[in-house]
């Protein structure tokens, strides 16, 4: 039986999932279904969400289950690599996982995570820093508010300034037009 529970945040209400004993969900707005209540595993999620959302918690340590594609959760497991206040760009964790020309499917995996936040699919951005709009269907602006939370800083035209991340600054090094 899955169990969920309605969070507040700053930026809107989360619903946080669970299936036996692992958090496999966390979704922007209230979502129907499951049986609705606290859990130790969801309090806890509650907790350390209400710590990051405070500045005072960089990264999550909860049992994770989400569901996806073999592929998905290989771009999953890489999202939650990065590391908090840095970005990537889609054709990094595409290399990362070692599969180079597949960064159109790691932004399809990214749109897809089931555990939003936690693993943190707001980290990665297209080649020249800009936010995807497909982040933004669903949570408007909350792409830019969870980066700039966590100090990562934004040109005047809105995308990220790369340069300021010095991990991405370092190993970006594919100039190709066709790379993302």
């Amino acid at each position: 039986m899955e169990h969920r529970l309605v969070l507040p945040s700053p930026v809107g209400e989360l619903t946080l999932t669970e299936e036996n004993g692992a958090l496999t969900g966390l979704y922007f707005g209230a979502r129907p279904g499951g049986e609705e209540g606290p859990s130790p595993l969801l309090e806890e999620a509650a907790r350390q969400l209400r710590a990051y959302f405070a500045g005072q918690r960089r990264a999550f340590s909860l049992p994770l289950a989400p569901r996806g594609t073999a592929f998905q959760l290989q771009v999953w497991q890489a999202l939650q690599t990065i590391p908090y206040g840095e970005v990537r760009t889609y054709g990094e964790i595409a290399r990362a996982i070692g599969k180079p020309k597949a960064c159109r499917a790691v932004g399809m995996a990214n749109h897809n995570n089931p555990i939003s936040i936690i693993v943190p699919c707001h980290r990665v951005v297209d080649r020249f820093g800009g936010t995807k709009a497909a982040f933004d269907t669903f949570a408007p602006g909350t792409q830019r508010a969870l980066l700039e939370a966590e100090g990562v800083a934004f040109r005047l035209d809105g995308t990220v300034d790369l340069e300021q991340c010095l991990w991405t600054c370092l190993l970006y090094t594919s100039p190709s037009p066709r790379d993302c």
